[in-house]
C-alpha cells in the first residue's frame, strides 16, 4: 500500500542521510514525481543545504547512490536540481498490488468513534425538486458515503419546509382554482401539482397588483394589499391557529407533495436516516432565547423584542425574537439544532445549504458558541454556489427552473440516443437497457454536479455532460464495462487473475496504475477532510484514463507470458474494484456490460 511504501522509503531515506551525512532531519515529506519525470516519488534536498553546506545537487545525488545499493525498494534515480526523483523496484509494485488485492476492505477505513450528522436536501413542499435541489442531494448524499467510507459513523437528515406563507400561496390558489383536482385525476406527480398553483398563485398575484397600481397605488403598496396576498397570510393565520379546514387541506397537499419527492429521491437512489419537519420544529427554540436572557447573551428592547450583538464576531446586531413573542429563522434553527443533538448526541453536525445562507449560519454559529453549547465548535456549513444553465438563472415562482424529474428523463433519453450512435450496447432485452440508460443518465448527472469544487459557481450542460469521452461521468462508466468484459474473457479462457512472486519485471505503464491505486485511501482522506466528492471525481476520471493508456500500450491476452496475463487480469480487477468503489461514493452505479 501506498502508506506501506512511503513509511519504507522516508525511513530508507533517514538511514541514508544518517550514513552520508551524520545528521538526521525532522520533517521529511515525499511527493509524486512530476509527469516530465522519471520516477515515482521526489524528495527535495533544499532543506539540508543550510545545514550540510552542499549543493541541493550534490545531497541528492549522495542519497540517491546510498538507496539504490541499500534499500530495498529503490531501483534508480536522477537528480534535477534540488530534486532527487526514485524509481521503484518491481518486487515494490507487486507487493502493492498484492496488498490492494488482498485487502477485501480496500477503500474503507475502520470506524473511528467519532459519528457525524449530514442534513440535506431540505426541500419546500410548495414546488417540485429541481436542478438546484440536484447539486444539494448529490453533494450531501456524497459527501455522507465518504466521511462513512473514512470510518464515520454517520446520520443522515432531511429538514422539510412544509409550512410558512408559501406552502399558504399553493394552498389558496388550489381552493380558488384547483375544482378538487388530485394527483390521479390530473396524471401529475404530487409535488408537481402543489408546484402549478405556487405558480398559479405567482401569476394571479402579479396581475392584482398591476391593477392596483393602475388604480394609482404605489408599488410597495400594490404588493402588501394585493387581494390573496391578504387571504393568504390570513390562511396561514387559520393554520397556526389550528383551524380544522385548513390544516386538513395542508396535510392532503402535503401528502400529495411527499409521495412525489419520494418517487424522486428513490429514482436518484437517495434516503435519509431521519426527516424533520419545520411544523414540528417552529415552536422551538423560544425555551433557548429566556436561557440567554437570563444568562445576558441576549438583551431586549422596549418593544420587546430579543436581539444578540456580534459585532465582536463581524457580525451585527441580530433579532431572535420579535416583541410580539413569534419566532424567526434563527431561533428555530437554534431549537431543532438543540433537537438533534438531544436525539443522536453526535460528535460533528453539517448543513449542506447554498452560499446564499453563509450569513445566516455564521450568525447560527455564533449565538450557540456564546450561549456555551457543547457542540457549538463542531457545527460546519458546507457551502456550495449555485447551478446555473446556459439560458439563465432559474425562479421557482415563475416556473421557470429545471424540473428534477424532467431532466432525469432528458438525460436517459439523451443517454439512449447517444449509445446507440456509438453502438455502445450489446443486445439488451427492454427492461435491461432501460435500467443502462437510467444508470447512465444518473451517472452523468451526478458526476457534473460533483465533479466541480462545492464551492464554485457552476454551469449544468446537459449535453456535455453525457458524452461518452472526456471527464464525464459515461466514459468512467463504459471504462468499467470494458473491464468486466476483460475478467469475463479471463473467467471464459480459464485465465486465473494472480501477481506473481518476486523477479517479474513490471513494466512502467503498469507500475503507474498500481501506483495510482494505491493512492486511492489517501485520497479519500482528503475528500473527506475538504468535505469535497471533487476529489473523488477526479480520481476516479484519471484512474479510467490511466487505465485505458495501459489497455491501449499492452496486449492483456496475447502475451507469450502467462505470468504478465495473470498479473494484468488482476490489474485490471483491482482497478475495476477501485473505480466501482469511488463511483459508489460519488452515489454513482456503474454498468457490467454495454
Amino acid at each position: 500500500m501506498q502508506s506501506t511504501i512511503e513509511t519504507t522509503l522516508k525511513q530508507d531515506i533517514h538511514s541514508a542521510i544518517q550514513a552520508c551525512f551524520e545528521t538526521t532531519i525532522d520533517d521529511l515529506v515525499l511527493q509524486p514525481t512530476k509527469k516530465e519525470f522519471e520516477g515515482t516519488y521526489t524528495f527535495v534536498t533544499f532543506a539540508l543545504t543550510k545545514a550540510l553546506r552542499r549543493a541541493p545537487q550534490q545531497i541528492g545525488q549522495q542519497i540517491g547512490e546510498y538507496l539504490v545499493g541499500n534499500s530495498s525498494l529503490v531501483s534508480g534515480f536522477n537528480v534535477v536540481q534540488g530534486f532527487l526523483n526514485l524509481s521503484l523496484k518491481s518486487s515494490a509494485w507487486l507487493q502493492v498490488l498484492q496488498d490492494i488485492v488482498a485487502d477485501s476492505s480496500f477503500g474503507n477505513q475502520p470506524a473511528n468513534g467519532q459519528s457525524v450528522m449530514v442534513e440535506f436536501s431540505s426541500p419546500n413542499t410548495n414546488k417540485p425538486l429541481h436542478l438546484g435541489h440536484l447539486r444539494n442531494n448529490c453533494l450531501g448524499d456524497s459527501v455522507a458515503r465518504i466521511l462513512k467510507a473514512n470510518g464515520y459513523e454517520v446520520v443522515k437528515t432531511c429538514l422539510v419546509n412544509d409550512r410558512g406563507i408559501h406552502i399558504c400561496k399553493s394552498m389558496l390558489a388550489y381552493q380558488k382554482l384547483g375544482q378538487g383536482e388530485t394527483p390521479e385525476s390530473s396524471g401529475l406527480k404530487g409535488d408537481h401539482l402543489a408546484g402549478k398553483y405556487y405558480v398559479e398563485f405567482d401569476k394571479e398575484y402579479k396581475r392584482q397588483i398591476a391593477a392596483l397600481v393602475a388604480e394609482g397605488m404605489t408599488e410597495d403598496a400594490a404588493a402588501k394589499q394585493a387581494p390573496w396576498i391578504l387571504e393568504a397570510q390570513d390562511l396561514l393565520i387559520k393554520w397556526e391557529n389550528g383551524d380544522e379546514e385548513t390544516v386538513t387541506l395542508w396535510k392532503k397537499m402535503n401528502g400529495w407533495v411527499y409521495e412525489g419527492f419520494q418517487q424522486t429521491y428513490d429514482k436518484m437512489g437517495i434516503s435519509f436516516d431521519k426527516t424533520y419537519y419545520e411544523s414540528n420544529t417552529y415552536l422551538l427554540g423560544k425555551d433557548i432565547i429566556e436561557e440567554g436572557l437570563k444568562k445576558g447573551v441576549f438583551y431586549q428592547k422596549e418593544d420587546q423584542s430579543v436581539w444578540i450583538d456580534l459585532t465582536e464576531e463581524g457580525l451585527d446586531h441580530k433579532l431572535v425574537l420579535r416583541g410580539n413573542g413569534t419566532s424567526v429563522y434563527i431561533t428555530q434553527d437554534l431549537g431543532t439544532t438543540e433537537l438533534k443533538y438531544g436525539d443522536y448526541h453526535n460528535d460533528r453536525y453539517m448543513w449542506v445549504v447554498g452560499n446564499e445562507q453563509d450569513y445566516h449560519f455564521n450568525v447560527l454559529f455564533a449565538i450557540l458558541k456564546r450561549l456555551g453549547r457543547p457542540y457549538a465548535q463542531e457545527c460546519f456549513h458546507l457551502s456550495y454556489g449555485m447551478v446555473d444553465l446556459p439560458s439563465g438563472k432559474m425562479k421557482s415562482r415563475e416556473g421557470t427552473v429545471v424540473d428534477a424529474d424532467d431532466l432525469i428523463l432528458q438525460m436517459a433519453q439523451t443517454a439512449e440516443n447517444r449509445t446507440r450512435e456509438l453502438g455502445k450496447i450489446e443486445d439488451f432485452a427492454g427492461d435491461e437497457a432501460r435500467k443502462l440508460y437510467h444508470m447512465l443518465a444518473l451517472g452523468a448527472l451526478k458526476y457534473f454536479l460533483l465533479k466541480v469544487d462545492p464551492k464554485k459557481r457552476m454551469l449544468f450542460n446537459p449535453e456535455e455532460s453525457i458524452d461518452f469521452q472526456g471527464h464525464t461521468g459515461p466514459f468512467i462508466q463504459y471504462t468499467h464495462a470494458r473491464l468486466c468484459s476483460i475478467l469475463r474473457k479471463a473467467e471464459s479462457n480459464g485465465v486465473v487473475a494472480a501477481v506473481p512472486a518476486e523477479g517479474f519485471a513490471v513494466h512502467s505503464t503498469e507500475a503507474e496504475v498500481v501506483f495510482y491505486l494505491s493512492q486511492y485511501p489517501a485520497r479519500i482522506q482528503s475528500a473527506s477532510d475538504e468535505f469535497s466528492p471533487a476529489l473523488i471525481s477526479l480520481y476516479a476520471f484519471e484512474l479510467a484514463k490511466l487505465y485505458n493508456q495501459f489497455y491501449a500500450e499492452l496486449s492483456i491476452f496475447a502475451d507469450p507470458d502467462p505470468q504478465a496475463v495473470q498479473f494484468r487480469v488482476a490489474l485490471s480487477a483491482a482497478v475495476a474494484k477501485t473505480i466501482r468503489h469511488a463511483m459508489g461514493l460519488l452515489g454513482i452505479d456503474v454498468p457490467e456490460k454495454m
